[in-house]
């Protein structure tokens, strides 16, 4: 197996027992981490020279639509409710498996180029068994980690998950392929009448996968009770956004071990209410990230790390001088916390708390060298605040299992024009199909 050693960075572990930065190497062994210490002998590895750039585990996006990716910034204006009547009522009916596959492809590629090795495919368009195939045949070829969370189009809130898909896909690549696992992108009791939920966190539970629903914009609907009920929140549950959820259920489903993610640059652009995050924080847990959809902001996630911290500390001051009358002498929340909300808890919320999110010896060799000599970061007196400081320019280097998957600030992907080509078109005969040909747009 290859043996690899990183010298000569500073090293943001994440590891709870570590220092927040340090000089130390990375000696990585096949696709494991083997060891993180000073002075590392180089016997039988690789020695890369890291001097000037910082090392961080690589960022978890625990939420995306990446089956959207051909339309990019088709519904940067949208709303919320524009983007259900347009995106989901119009358009999604209309993709074939090859949009799937293209989309997931070029989709996953641009995470792997912003920083993310770890990816939360919400895939909510699995029309029929050959477009879910399609999608995770693009996750793989792209070489990202991926957890696929299979989902289908809006249905009737009787209607339940269709088990026999999760099964079929549990016994091919995306429950055998290393770099995948399988969970369930349900409707949840949001969407779904009270036995259907309980019927699909059940099954989700039965299987030991991670369910993760959707919620925005408020009271809970009977549905959330049954669940309660039936004992079906705890670790495997993921809710995405939770924005507006009432404090007394966050404390509930934190209580029971219930991970949440939210997506904050598009709650707050799209209307879906005020991000989870503080009312987390104030409970002692913390949320995941995502970028959530193509179609409406960019997918970088450290932008959704600035955009988080910048809103929680936005709130924490108003509130402040409201109770006191004088400015805060301190911020409510940190560089530091932000970057964990970007690797350690997506990892958590994504079930892979054992696997990534942290530089420790075992752990798998997913890897970010931020180059902090470029002119936006240097000189890099905070290596955390300079990583969340970061864009996709000074991603220099990514580690995915042990292998390279972007060097020198290249993506080391071949056929790059073609697949821009394909996903373009894609794009646009997506685009004539949802706004026909009278109102095509120009």
């Amino acid at each position: 197996m290859s043996r690899t050693l990183l010298r000569g960075a500073q090293v943001i572990t994440m590891a709870p027992d570590r220092p927040e930065a340090e000089q130390v190497d990375i000696l990585v062994d096949g696709d494991r981490i083997e060891a993180v210490c000073e002075s590392l002998p180089a016997t039988g590895a690789e020695v890369v020279d890291l001097c000037g750039r910082i090392v961080i585990p690589g960022l978890v996006n625990a939420h995306l639509h990446t089956w959207q990716t051909a339309l990019r910034s088709a519904g940067a204006d949208w709303t919320l409710v524009e983007y259900l009547t347009q995106l989901h009522g119009e358009c999604a009916g209309h993709y074939t498996p090859d949009d799937m596959h293209i989309s997931n492809l070029a989709g996953a590629l641009n995470q792997i180029n912003c920083g993310t090795t770890t990816l939360g495919d919400w895939c909510h368009n699995s029309l029929t068994p050959e477009h879910a195939d399609a999608a995770v045949e693009g996750l793989v070829q792209s070489g990202i980690r991926a957890a696929f969370l299979h989902g289908t189009p809006y249905r009737s809130p009787d209607v339940p998950h269709p088990l026999a898909e999760i099964d079929r896909l549990l016994a091919g690549p995306a429950g055998r392929h290393p770099l995948l696992t399988l969970g369930m992108a349900l409707q949840g009791p949001q969407y779904s009448s009270p036995d259907t939920a309980v019927a699909d966190f059940r099954a989700a539970s039965e299987r030991g996968l991670v369910a993760s629903m959707h919620q925005s914009g408020g009271e809970p609907s009977p549905g959330w009770e049954a669940l309660r009920t039936a004992r079906l929140f705890g670790p495997h549950t993921n809710v995405v956004h939770g924005a507006d959820l009432p404090e007394d259920w966050i404390r509930t489903l934190v209580d029971a071990g219930v991970t949440f993610t939210a997506t904050p640059e598009n709650e707050l652009g799209q209307g879906h209410g005020t991000p989870v995050t503080g009312a987390l924080l104030r409970l002692g847990a913390a949320p995941s990230l995502g970028t959530d959809v193509d179609t409406v902001v960019p997918g970088t996630l450290l932008t959704a790390a600035r955009v988080a911290l910048a809103h929680q500390r936005a709130l924490d001051h108003a509130r402040h001088r409201r109770t006191t009358g004088v400015y805060a002498d301190k911020p409510s929340v940190t560089c530091r916390q932000a970057l964990a909300w970007a690797t350690v808890e997506g990892a958590r919320a994504l079930g892979l708390a054992d696997r990534v999110g942290r530089i420790e010896e075992g752990m798998q060799a997913d890897l970010v060298a931020v180059d902090a000599r470029a002119l936006n970061l240097w000189p890099a007196h905070d290596p955390v605040a300079t990583v969340v400081h970061a864009d996709i320019a000074n991603i220099e280097a990514v580690m995915i299992a042990g292998r390279w998957r972007k060097r020198h600030h290249i993506l080391l992907a071949t056929g790059l024009d073609v697949l821009k080509d394909r996903l373009c078109e894609s794009g646009e005969r997506l685009l004539r199909m949802m706004h026909g040909p009278d109102n095509a747009p120009g």
